[in-house]
């Protein structure tokens, strides 16, 4: 058979062609606009002191940021080695190979294979009696289809795709703001429970000389064996939270290892007296938590997914436009397969509306307009969220920064107590009560200094983590 285009043909075909053309300029898909988040944005920091720009130090890179050295280098680790980040690069991965997909939604499919058939006929039946009832039948045939986009699904379904994997990308940089953060804040914890440690050792080396000495104190008369017991008791509370801290210490440096994706081990680090505080903190206005947060983009390119893929459950409603050819070699000898007589070919277009499919296509559309207003929601309450982690995390700074002054004027007083009351008890002025009753005070607000301190440098992590900062 030999395949020959009529100028008939290629006139019906050029005519379908300028049809399929015209109908796919009349898309029904409609253009996603971020929905308006005025009012949720108003007063989203809870503060009068704002800026009149958007300068926030979200925008200052993690290496600036922080000063010290060890703490660059395993934050520099940790995300190189983080299993969440490893895990979280696959996921991007996965959704680059949808994406891609989604962008190949325009082209058409293609498959070519060689065929075989036989056929076994009834010898009573027509064909049975021509072809001594079989028939051997050998084809390599090509198959195209091709689906017009015309109410933009196709175009719909690509964005949907895309959207997909910047809300993986925008997960990605999530997981990196949050590991920053959490490796910042257990080295500032193994940093703070090395000075509650030093403080408490040289608190039990000035305790055991207070035994010895409230044991001369007790041979001389002054003091009953009562004020000697209370202090063996209180130089053995300290040796218990001397063990206390090194526990921490030990469980602190586990949670850093697995931080850094590496065994358990001890690390070198710095001191919190050399940790500098940032005073000049720049929030930035409320809405560049749009473009700084990471979980509030990822949230949003959920929204965006959900608009989309309600566009594809709208056009599934309207007609489809599928053109289908095939074409290739038949030949009922092998012989003469490749033979310009074995030449065939098959063009179809046609538009399938969809009429009774059990309600199915109606379905798919009104559970992805439930899907969008979900999506919408989580984007506002993703805003909201950050901004209620921006405001804690401001007030708790200033409040720390407020109380550090008062902190340190009460251990210089409690200290000089102590002093007093030692040497009063000596000199019979005092009871080993009021030296007993100074000590523990001192001691407890010299670690709650360093707390203190900790505070600080935590909440200027976490305000720097509320604010979308480590990831660019």
């Amino acid at each position: 058979m030999k395949l020959t285009i009529t100028h008939r043909n290629f006139s019906k075909g050029a005519l379908l062609l300028v049809v399929t053309l015209t109908l796919q300029s009349c898309f029904v898909a409609r253009e996603y606009v971020r929905p308006d988040l005025e009012i949720e944005t108003e007063a989203l920091y809870r503060t009068e002191n704002l800026p009149t720009d958007s300068v926030s130090i979200a925008d200052i890179s993690w290496r600036d940021l922080f000063t010290d050295q060890y703490l660059k280098n395993y934050i520099e680790e940790g995300l190189q080695n983080n299993m969440d980040i490893r895990i979280a690069l696959q996921q991007m991965t996965a959704a680059e190979a949808y994406a891609k997909q989604g962008k190949a939604g325009y082209l058409p499919t293609l498959s070519l294979g060689p065929n075989y058939t036989h056929q076994e006929y009834s010898e009573n039946s027509q064909f049975g009696s021509i072809f001594s009832g079989g028939l051997d039948t050998y084809d390599v045939t090509a198959n195209l289809s091709w689906e017009a986009d015309i109410w933009g699904k196709i175009r719909s379904n690509k964005r949907a795709t895309q959207a997909a994997y910047l809300q993986s990308v925008a997960g990605h940089q999530a997981v990196k703001t949050q590991l920053i953060s959490s490796i910042a804040n257990a080295y500032y914890n193994l940093l703070a429970l090395d000075a509650q440690l030093e403080v408490t050792k040289q608190t039990i080396a000035t305790r055991e000389s207070s035994v010895e000495t409230i044991k001369a104190l007790k041979d001389a008369g002054q003091v009953t064996q009562v004020a000697v017991d209370q202090n063996i008791a209180q130089y053995n509370s300290a040796r218990a939270l001397q063990v206390d801290i090194e526990t921490a210490i030990f469980k602190t440096e586990n949670t850093l290892s697995i931080l850094l994706g590496k065994s358990p081990q001890h690390f070198e680090r710095s001191s919190l007296d050399n940790q500098i505080i940032k005073r000049d903190i720049q929030l930035g206005v409320p809405a560049s938590l749009l473009s700084n947060r990471p979980d509030v983009m990822a949230a949003e390119y959920g929204l965006i997914q959900s608009f989309e893929l309600t566009n594809v459950a709208r056009s599934n409603l309207y007609p489809s436009l599928t053109l289908t050819a095939s074409g290739g070699l038949q030949s009922l000898e092998l012989d003469n397969l490749f033979n310009a007589n074995s030449l065939f070919a098959t063009v179809v277009g046609g538009l399938t509306q969809p009429l009774l499919n059990q309600r199915k296509l109606r379905t798919q559309k009104e559970v992805a307009m439930a899907q969008q207003q979900q999506s919408l929601l989580q984007f506002k309450k993703a805003l909201l969220v950050a901004g209620s982690e921006v405001s804690n995390a401001l007030f708790t700074y200033e409040s720390e920064t407020k109380k550090f002054v008062f902190k340190k004027n009460e251990v210089e007083a409690l200290r000089t107590a102590e002093a007093n009351s030692e040497e009063l008890l000596k000199n019979g002025y005092a009871n080993y009560l009021d030296l007993l009753t100074a000590r523990q005070s001192a001691l407890s607000a010299e670690l709650n200094l360093i707390t203190n301190k900790l505070s600080q440098l935590s909440a200027t992590v976490e305000l720097y983590r509320a604010l979308g900062g480590g990831w660019k």
